[in-house]
């Protein structure tokens, strides 16, 4: 079978039906060198054994590319002497070389695959009965050309004139289909304008037959792939909220279960940045192919293949394909000059067709150098670059002068993708005369659309998205980054001035103003791509400036903080100089900076801004000042991130009643302040307080806000960590089950606040006794947490702590060995001399050494950490009176029973006076006294204490629970530190 690889799905197609029904099929694609005639290759396919079946098309005839003058020639030399070897398929309904009705070719265009494939057969003289029903699990075949997967989604147009390849795309194809369940990851990889997305196209419909799912996504950034990604979970029949951080996670178990379609191919486009996404490709039996300009995927799992520029026989194929005027001596010389870069090469050589320039006198331009005070975008490309877009921006600005207007006006979005809603919304008044008319008259619109895709300057690609996100979805310019850069920079100021001024208020005008409401963050994600190329860190227009402040709000909430970071720290020093170091907004950026810089753990850098930012709004404005209180607000969780949590106490209360008495009780502040005393409370240990506070604040923020509002559900965390805090864990269980399920379903799987909220489900469920649900449910956490924050953010160092502790008793001793020494050794650097986190992490190191048999370094490092903790919180704190439980069974194994009994008592003592009773902490110190009581060989006064505590055990958390069941076989509790968040 000879085919054009233009045709492969049809090959593939009808070589598949044929060897059903047992014949051998070779496969030959056709190549057709120019310098070989047309003759001798034709002579050579006639050598073949067996009949020869070629599927026809204008590409089979195209390429060379010939003429059909040659065609007709060569077949009538050839193939009339003796056309029964011969036989053809047509699959096009252009039109073809006069003698290749010498093949006598059936037309399979416009109909069905039965009758497609009866003709086929019927062609070869071969018998036309159907073939029976594929068995349950048999392997499937290609699908019949014409029809469509299953599920196709965001694929673009395919380019007609698509040029060579063929090696990289068979390359591809034969490495996604080699690799191993799970492994099937490619990634083309070269510089910008190789054609690495078109090539990712072509494979799609060469190869998209053998696929059930193939969905394309633009992965230049982590936010527009996750909701690219997401949207594909409807198109999968997948039962999930609107939320896309639901539909995100059902997607990707979907796809790693092969569940309802195994065979998937995922387009990973413009994905530049693995560290961004790698963790986010989906694995399973389906296949991801990604373009990208950064060769480092290599080191994500993923096979790599360099996509180079043209070979020298492409580029002139190209060109003339294009550009079907030039011969192939001036081909060869403008491919020469253009140093074969495909993008290049399909710009210039349209509009070179439509010109009465020669090749001769573009050259002579190039060479010439039109507008040399334009800037070299880079040395990645070759330096007639520049030159050829001045000359291409000539010609556009003579034919249709809106286009470049266009064209100039997208340089201030980011390059890539640009919504065109952004541009057709924007506020009208007040634009330059030009834009208003192209904005206002949907006709000149797409006169310029349209000038700029003749010339390959601007794709039009429609994205399809359902519900919520309608407001994100539509017709979206892609811009290429080359483009964009050589044209922002080839501008006349008095136009950049003009230009960036209308972007910035078109990007406050879409500005969803609700950056804690997750069903608008799809809006906020669009939006803060574009904000560096609009340089609105120079505006001092109040709505900008209020858009900044909103992105970095949702930045914060959204968990997108190192990003956040920079672009707070970027503006911080911008305004400085713009506005003065007091200018109101100063202090209102400093508050959104200092909260994304205290949501990764740098707390001394922030009480350093708050500090200063108290003490001067205090002494300008006075203490009830708003501003000042926020600041104080701040610079308390900074004090407790510090580990400073009585100054904090102080703050926290402070700032309650004076919200109060300015605000009254039912405003939102007061209700933070008021949230954030519950935390201060906790951190000392005071949680039955905690609980009374948190439980009132949540219920008036159901009230205030909303159910599922994000404060209102942390509230409710918040009440949940508080009621296992204080031992009531079956409660604790059932508000955090419920607290989880609202937090998915709100605000996404990998939400930080989600990951708290099942880190503290986790523990609810160890506490409860259910340890493979604990051990699952930790798992995922932790690795979601190092996935998404990173392995040194503050919540994923909690979630490691509490997997080391898990893994200790219940799992791999190495595990959380390796896990706690990193803790440890994470928070020496973060956090300063003298934390408690530091010394709680080393305490539950000392249990890890103890059960490796490393007694005697366990007894100091335990004895450490007890000094540290006692000197840090005091040595009532329940993290003091753990750290006590844990030393005195270290002295016990030491062979120091009497110091053992004598801290055990002092450990019962302390918690009675301060958790009470039967508080599990408590009860624990008790059993744990029992033992020392034994190794004394008092056993009257052992078995007394003993069974007080197993009937106070019994009735507290039951008969049955494992801790109960623990104690009565006399294992020795333990204690474990758990870090808070702050």
């Amino acid at each position: 079978m000879s085919f054009a690889g233009f045709n492969r799905a049809w090959a593939a197609w009808i070589g598949d039906r044929l060897e059903r029904r047992g014949h051998r099929v070779v496969f030959q694609r056709w190549d057709s060198p120019a310098e070989v005639p047309l003759v001798d290759l034709l002579r050579d396919l006639r050598l073949a054994q067996g009949r020869i079946l070629i599927i026809v098309s204008e590409w089979y005839f195209q390429l060379g590319p010939r003429t059909h003058d040659e065609w007709n020639s060569a077949l009538r030399e050839v193939v009339a002497p003796d056309p029964s070897p011969f036989a053809a398929v047509r699959v096009t309904a252009s039109n073809l070389p006069a003698a290749t009705a010498l093949l006598r070719p059936v037309d399979l265009t416009n109909m069905g695959a039965e009758e497609a494939e009866r003709r086929v057969l019927d062609r070869l003289d071969l018998p036309t009965d159907p073939l029976p029903e594929f068995a349950e699990g048999a392997r499937r075949g290609p699908r019949f050309p014409v029809a469509m997967p299953e599920v196709w989604g965001g694929v673009p147009r395919r380019n007609t004139r698509f040029t060579g390849r063929e090696p990289l795309l068979n390359d591809a194809y034969h490495l996604l289909q080699g690799a191993e369940s799970g492994a099937g990851v490619v990634t083309l990889h070269g510089m910008s304008g190789v054609g690495k997305t078109q090539l990712a196209a072509e494979y799609v419909y060469r190869f998209g037959s053998e696929y059930d799912v193939v969905w394309w996504v633009n992965a230049e950034n982590r936010v527009t792939y996750r909701r690219r990604l997401a949207e594909l979970a409807p198109q999968l029949g997948l039962s999930t909220g609107a939320e896309y951080g639901e539909r995100l996670r059902a997607v990707r178990d979907s796809l790693r279960r092969g569940d309802p379609y195994a065979r998937w191919l995922l387009i990973l486009d413009g994905a530049d940045e693995p560290d961004q996404i790698y963790d986010l490709v989906p694995n399973g039996p389906g296949h991801v192919l990604i373009t990208s300009r950064n060769p480092e995927w290599s080191e994500h799992n993923s096979g790599l293949l360099e996509v180079p520029v043209y070979d020298r026989g492409e580029s002139v194929a190209f060109i003339r394909r294009r550009a079907p005027r030039l011969s192939e001596p001036e081909a060869d010389q403008l491919a020469e000059v253009l140093e074969d870069l495909p993008l290049l090469l399909d710009q210039t050589a349209g509009w070179l067709n439509d010109s009465d320039l020669s090749v001769q006198e573009y050259i002579a331009l190039l060479e010439g150098g039109i507008d040399q005070d334009v800037v070299k975008i880079s040395a990645d490309f070759p330096v007639a670059f520049q030159t050829a877009w001045s000359i291409l921006l000539n010609k556009l600005g003579d034919t249709v002068p809106e286009s470049v207007d266009l064209l100039r006006l997208c340089t201030f979005f980011a390059p890539g993708f640009i919504p065109v809603r952004l541009l057709r919304e924007m506020p009208h008044d007040g634009l330059p005369p030009t834009l208003a008319g192209l904005l206002r008259d949907p006709l000149l619109w797409n006169k310029a659309i349209n000038q700029l895709r003749q010339y390959s300057v601007v794709r039009l690609e429609s994205h399809e998205a359902a519900g919520d996100e309608a407001a994100s979805s539509g017709e979206s310019l892609y811009l290429h980054r080359m483009v964009h850069q050589i044209v922002h920079r080839d501008m006349p100021d008095d136009v950049r001035r003009e230009y960036v001024n209308v972007v910035r208020r078109a990007l406050a005008a879409a500005d969803p103003r609700r950056p804690t409401d997750t069903r608008v963050w799809p809006g906020y994600a669009e939006i803060v791509p574009h904000l560096k190329y609009a340089d609105v860190l120079r505006s001092k227009d109040p709505a900008v400036q209020g858009l900044l402040f909103n992105c970095l709000r949702y930045m914060y909430f959204s968990g997108e903080y190192g990003a956040g970071i920079k672009l707070g720290g970027r503006a911080l020093e911008a305004w400085r100089t713009l506005l003065g170091e007091n200018h109101p907004r100063i202090w209102e950026l400093t508050h959104h900076y200092a909260n994304l810089l205290r949501a990764v753990g740098d707390y001394q850098r922030t009480e350093a801004l708050t500090r200063s930012a108290v003490t001067q709004l205090r002494a300008e404005r006075g203490p009830q000042d708003l501003d000042a209180l926020r600041a104080v607000g701040g610079l308390a969780a900074d004090l407790r991130g510090l580990g400073r949590y009585d100054e904090a106490l102080a703050l926290s209360l402070q700032l309650v009643e004076t919200y109060r008495e300015l605000l009254g009780e039912q405003d939102s502040r007061t209700l933070s302040a008021q949230n954030n005393w519950g935390v201060s409370l906790r951190l000392l240990g005071r949680y039955h307080e905690a609980l009374d506070i948190d439980r009132r604040t949540m219920e008036e923020r159901r009230m205030l806000l909303r159910q599922r509002h994000p404060w209102t559900l942390s509230s409710e965390l918040s009440f949940a960590t508080d009621l296992r805090l204080v031992g009531r864990y079956i409660e604790a269980e059932s508000v955090q089950t419920k607290n989880v399920r609202e937090h998915r379903l709100v605000m996404g799987a990998d939400s930080p606040q989600t990951l708290q909220a099942e880190h503290n489900l986790a523990l609810c469920h160890y506490r409860s006794g259910d340890r493979a649900a604990a051990g699952a449910l930790l798992t995922r956490v932790l690795e979601r947490g190092e996935r998404v924050l990173g392995e040194t953010h503050p919540l994923t160092l909690i979630f490691a702590g509490s997997m080391s502790c898990f893994a200790r008793e219940h799992g791999d001793i190495d595990q959380a060995r390796e896990l706690g020494e990193y803790v440890a050794a994470r928070y020496e650097v973060m956090l300063p001399a003298g934390h408690p986190f530091v010394a709680g992490v080393r305490a539950n190191h000392a249990l890890v050494l103890r059960r490796v048999g490393e007694r005697d370094q366990a007894h100091v490092v335990i004895e450490q950490s007890l000094a540290d903790m006692t000197a840090a919180v005091g040595e009532k704190h329940p993290w003091t009176l753990g750290c006590a439980i844990n030393a005195a069974a270290l002295r016990n194994l030491v062979g120091d029973p009497e110091s053992a009994a004598a801290l055990a008592q002092d450990a019962v003592t302390r918690a009675t006076e301060v958790l009470g009773r039967t508080h599990p902490l408590t009860l624990s110190a008790r059993i744990a006294l029992a033992a020392d009581l034994r190794a004394l060989r008092d056993r009257r006064q052992a078995e007394e204490v003993e069974q007080g505590a197993l009937t106070d055990l019994a009735a507290t958390l039951g008969p049955q629970h494992v801790h109960t069941i623990s104690a009565r076989s006399r294992n020795r509790p333990y204690w474990d530190f758990e870090p808070q968040s702050t």
